[in-house]
Formats: structure tokens, C-alpha cells, sequence
């Protein structure tokens, strides 16, 4: 196994502090997307995509922050639904038109027009 080269190192350690400090605000748009792919998405399909999506570790808590920070927003919709097979109440996600309308703004203005669908 090859040693990485001092540049390689530097520029990992570059992204690294990058992505912890800008972690928490790119959540939001993370999550809009994935809720946008999957609507309507339970927050257990959230919870595991934007791990899967990103490799990230978040709590529960700050998950569940930023989604009702999202719901408070007008941005995400939940409902309450009756889970399959056990009845057990799940709630479910979707985004709402200013929600979308946010997503695209946000991924126009960050990503460019490339990438905002």
C-alpha cells in the first residue's frame, strides 16, 4: 500500500475541516433533495440516504431538529400515516411548492443551472 503524497494529505485534511464546517448547513439542502427523490419518504428512508448520499454520522437529534426546522419553514409537509402491516403511526415527508421552489434556488445559486434540474 502506497503512502499518499504530502499534497494528497494536505488537500484530505482541506476537505475534511471544509465538510465538518459546512455540514450542518448543507444538511438542509441534502435533505430536500432526498425528500424531493423519494417523496412521499418516512425519516427512517431520510435518516439512511443522506448517510448512504454522503457517508456522514448525524444524530438523531439533529436530524429531527432540521426537519422541523424544514416543517417550520413551510419548506416539508409531514403526515401522520398508519405503517404497513402494524398500523403503528409513521410520519411521512414531502416537500411542499415553496420547498421545491427553495431546492431549486439553492442549487442554482450554489451548483449552477447545470444542476438544478
Amino acid at each position: 500500500m502506497t503512502r499518499p503524497t504530502e499534497d494528497r494529505e494536505w488537500l484530505e485534511a482541506r476537505i475534511e475541516s471544509w465538510v465538518e464546517t459546512y455540514k450542518k448547513s448543507m444538511l438542509t439542502p441534502v435533505i430536500l433533495q432526498i425528500v424531493a427523490d423519494r417523496q412521499p419518504a418516512t425519516v427512517a428512508e431520510v435518516a439512511a440516504e443522506v448517510g448512504s448520499a454522503t457517508g456522514w454520522r448525524i444524530t438523531e437529534r439533529s436530524l429531527y431538529r432540521t426537519l422541523k426546522r424544514l416543517q417550520e419553514a413551510g419548506f416539508l409537509h409531514s403526515e401522520e400515516v398508519d405503517a404497513p402491516r402494524t398500523g403503528a403511526k409513521r410520519k411521512e415527508l414531502s416537500l411542499t411548492a415553496e420547498g421545491m421552489r427553495f431546492l431549486v434556488g439553492i442549487n442554482t445559486n450554489l451548483l449552477g443551472p447545470r444542476f438544478s434540474g
